[in-house]
């Protein structure tokens, strides 16, 4: 299991607590903070990074809708999405090292918040250097980066 961190933020004038872990293959944060403006922070972050949205995959609405037909009783979660989007530089470092990484792109970076935890919203990410070939690692760490940068920066708004 990781370590701890607990980060100290101030964000437009109020202060927000941010806990950060990591456990291998994903780093998490909790935020105390609604899941609209924690979305909106990392997509806002995002497009700071001169980088495209490519896509919304909304988890959280797709197995409210088929939790009838799979006999599932509880949400899993309040809100749940995934915001995919990709780096043409650091995607192509990572693919001329090894082709099959294309696996890794686009990236994506969660944002959820859980039933029974309002005003705390989680956000996490693949740490793509703990899954990919060693001979990657270096171009596997550059996206690892982007991707701390963009939640570190979402969460600092």
């Amino acid at each position: 299991m990781g370590k701890n961190v607990f980060v100290l933020l101030l964000a437009m004038g109020c202060s927000l607590v941010a806990h950060a872990q990591q456990d291998g293959f994903r780093a998490f944060f909790k935020v105390d903070e609604g899941f609209d403006v924690v979305k909106e922070n990392v997509e806002l972050a995002i497009t700071e990074q001169g980088l495209v949205i490519a896509h919304h995959s909304d988890v959280g609405t797709m197995l409210a809708r088929t939790a009838a037909d799979l006999g599932a009783e509880a949400p899993v979660y309040d809100n749940g999405v995934v915001i995919e989007f990709c780096s043409a530089s650091l995607s192509r470092q990572m693919m001329e090292t090894d082709p099959t990484l294309i696996i890794f792109c686009p990236y994506g970076i969660a944002v959820y918040t859980l039933p029974g935890q309002p005003g705390t919203t989680h956000i996490t990410y693949l740490r793509y250097s703990k899954l990919g070939p060693q001979h990657a690692k270096q171009a596997l760490l550059k996206i690892e980066k982007l991707l701390d940068d963009i939640v570190q920066q979402a969460i600092d708004w």
